[in-house]
């Protein structure tokens, strides 16, 4: 999976004991570690506070950062202490420079005239958010395992999700899971199953189904290279290319269609990248320098 065990349990425990009372509550997330003096000193203001704001909803998390190294780095610690006021599984502030009690106060003061924060009472639907974008910008980074291994965790959370599903279903096609990517499509729900969000991922599932064994792709790009106006072979090598994980080769080969002949087979090259844009996400960094390159192909 893309995550180890401890950090699996990490994230756990972060979930346990900031996520989940940050639903109702403020939280005021301390970084800290042992050996650090600033800490120390502040450690005292924290817990004052805390406990005198505590019939207010506030409540008062810390994380060892030499203990919790994973998720230290997913909040971007550079250095300690390090304190955000968290709501709803988000930092809402940053509460590193008040280190005195009027200060930290009035930071609270006025945070809490502004959210709707709950002393007691159920607790919301989590906001999936934060964590569907670090799946995102794990599938991005074309770590299939990890993102499949985020995506599930959220399910746990939302298992009805459909952009959650879809995430988990593109993480394992990018990890070359195909049969459970198969698996979890087929298990849908038919109303889950309908939502806009799950055909990117039915889009992705059948682009990587044309995944050729490596002889056979080599076999494509000498067909392609050395017939380069043979347009069969060059989307030939283009569909393998890409459904082997080679997505540069095979956007330079249809980009290279487009501009040789855009009309060619009712515009295939230009619907075959259309295809790889939906697949990946329109919202991806290749894929928005990819459709730049597009447009100059088509408009100079």
């Amino acid at each position: 999976m893309g995550l180890n065990l401890d950090e699996q349990k990490a994230v756990d425990r972060f979930r346990k004991e900031v996520a989940e009372p940050s639903m109702t509550q403020l939280v005021i997330l301390d970084f800290w570690a042992e050996w650090c003096g600033p800490c120390k000193a502040l450690a005292p203001v924290l817990e004052k506070v805390a406990a005198e704001y505590a019939d207010k909803g506030v409540v008062l998390a810390k994380i060892n950062v030499d203990e919790e190294q994973f998720i230290a780095s997913q909040f971007q610690v550079r250095s300690i202490p390090t304190v955000y006021a968290i709501f709803q599984g988000q930092p809402v502030a940053d509460l590193t420079n008040a280190r005195s009690e009027s200060q930290l106060k009035q930071t609270l003061d006025q945070l809490l005239e502004k959210l709707p924060v709950q002393p007691g009472g159920a607790a919301p639907k989590a906001d999936i958010a934060p964590l569907v974008a670090m799946g995102e910008e794990a599938l991005a980074a074309n770590d299939g395992e990890r993102a499949a291994s985020i995506f599930m965790q959220i399910l746990e959370m939302e298992p009805d999700n459909a952009e959650v599903l879809s995430g988990l279903i593109r993480g394992f096609v990018v990890a070359g899971r195909l049969e459970e990517a198969e698996q979890v499509l087929g298990s849908l729900d038919p109303a889950v199953a309908a939502d806009p969000h799950l055909e990117r991922a039915r889009t992705a599932l059948e682009l990587a189904k044309d995944k050729p064994e490596d002889s056979e792709l080599a076999a494509l790009r000498t067909a392609a290279e050395e017939r380069p106006g043979d347009m069969d072979a060059q989307l030939a090598f283009a569909n393998a290319a890409f459904a082997a994980g080679e997505r540069d080769e095979a956007a330079d080969t249809l980009l290279r269609m487009v501009a040789a002949d855009r009309a060619w087979n009712e515009g295939a090259a230009r619907a075959k990248l259309l295809q790889i844009f939906e697949a990946i996400g329109l919202e991806d960094p290749w894929v928005a320098a990819t459709r730049r390159k597009l447009s100059t192909v088509l408009f100079g």
